[in-house]
């Protein structure tokens, strides 16, 4: 059982971008790569429950587990120390980046309060897009009831697009709301 996103890819957007960039051989097609989810969380250096929580969702939502960074370098202004756990992140890639994109395209970007769509100049000059989530409450698998604090996260689309139209394109017909 394949992801309907990623037959989708493979019947239709392919055929599109090859004709709509005039590609000569089906190699140059951009391709979405991997998906990074990344919880930064500063405050886990007084409360380490808010790591575990940021953990436990982020497993929740991309069906993978985590990995915790920590500090490369102590900041003595942050109290930060070298080797503290700051963060969270998952690297998506295969069956289960494209079951992601799948569900926060259509089901979780649309519950964002007061959504219009996301913004066109997020792209890096190299087609991969990168966005950032003010809550976590998006996501239907996380539990408004076991939430203790929102957090954020940024999410980057990497692809192997050489311009960021060309990425544009893909993350469109891929079902990215972009702004009109």
């Amino acid at each position: 059982m394949t992801a309907r996103l990623k037959e989708k890819y493979n019947n239709d957007i392919n055929n599109n971008l090859m004709v709509k960039f005039d590609y000569k051989s089906k190699m140059e097609i951009p391709k979405l790569t991997k998906i990074t989810i990344n919880m930064g969380l500063g405050e886990a250096k007084e409360n380490t429950k808010i790591m575990e929580s940021a953990v436990a969702e982020l497993s929740l939502l991309s069906g993978q587990r985590p990995v915790v960074t920590k500090a490369k370098k102590s900041i003595a202004n942050f109290k930060v120390r070298q080797g503290m756990p700051v963060g969270a992140k998952v690297t998506l890639r295969g069956e289960n980046m494209y079951l992601f994109a799948d569900k926060f395209f259509n089901i979780s970007l649309p519950r964002v309060r007061d959504f219009k769509g996301v913004s066109k100049n997020s792209f890096d000059g190299r087609g991969n897009y990168s966005m950032g989530i003010k809550e976590q409450l998006i996501f239907p698998e996380i539990v408004y009831d076991n939430v203790d604090t929102v957090k954020g996260m940024n999410i980057v689309f990497t692809t192997t697009a050489k311009t960021d139209e060309e990425a544009c394109a893909l993350l469109e017909g891929l079902g990215m709301p972009f702004e009109k």
